[in-house]
């Protein structure tokens, strides 16, 4: 019997629906999927990644496009343009307290709530999936892939601490669950024929 309708296909669809769905605008809400992409990346993000340019790469968007959403957020107040701290020429942007209160609001909630209510075992095993079909898809449209920097290649331990050894800078405790536009995928899913 032939599988009409392959696995494959069903899980691709099933992720593009839930993300659709779970970041659909109801009329209620105060941003655009896209600015919600936004906030929620500034917010998860660790400080050298939170810019325009960053942002872009990891929406897939043109900067031009990433600027005006970031100037979107910037003018209610919900982010606050900030001087980065290794090079005094760039911006960054931090989430302010209403940024913060806004967040608690996110229409992904309601995805996050039905996660954690399955079992923690079978959330990592699906997490590590995909965290895979996230490397392993850039790898294909080679482009950057994103993630935090426990699942990074770059993460080494040094002292008592951890460093990045891609920037060659230690890493605060904060920073090591937060989204860095430096990510290298410690492993990828391998593609039919690739390597």
């Amino acid at each position: 019997m032939s599988d009409a309708y392959p696995t494959p296909d069903r899980i691709a669809e099933l992720l593009v629906h839930m993300g659709r769905a779970a970041c659909s605008e109801d009329g209620r809400s105060a941003l655009t999927a896209a600015q919600w992409t936004c906030l929620r990346f500034l917010a998860r993000a660790n400080s050298p990644s939170r810019t325009p340019s960053a942002f872009a790469r990891f929406q897939g968007t043109t900067r031009g496009t990433a600027s005006q959403i970031v100037k979107s957020l910037e003018g209610p107040g919900l982010i606050l343009r900030a001087r980065a701290e290794r090079d005094r020429r760039s911006t960054r942007f931090d989430v302010t307290e209403t940024g913060r209160v806004m967040l608690d609001n996110d229409p992904l909630r309601g995805l996050i709530g039905v996660i954690a209510a399955i079992d923690g075992r079978e959330r990592d095993r699906f997490l590590e999936t995909l965290l895979r079909l996230a490397s392993g898809l850039a790898s294909l449209r080679a482009v950057p892939a994103f993630g935090t920097c426990r699942d990074c290649s770059h993460f080494v331990a040094c002292g008592a601490g951890w460093c990045c050894a891609c920037v060659s800078a230690d890493l605060a405790a904060g920073d090591i669950d937060r989204l860095c536009a430096s990510f290298a995928p410690l492993r990828a899913v391998q593609i039919e024929g690739r390597s």
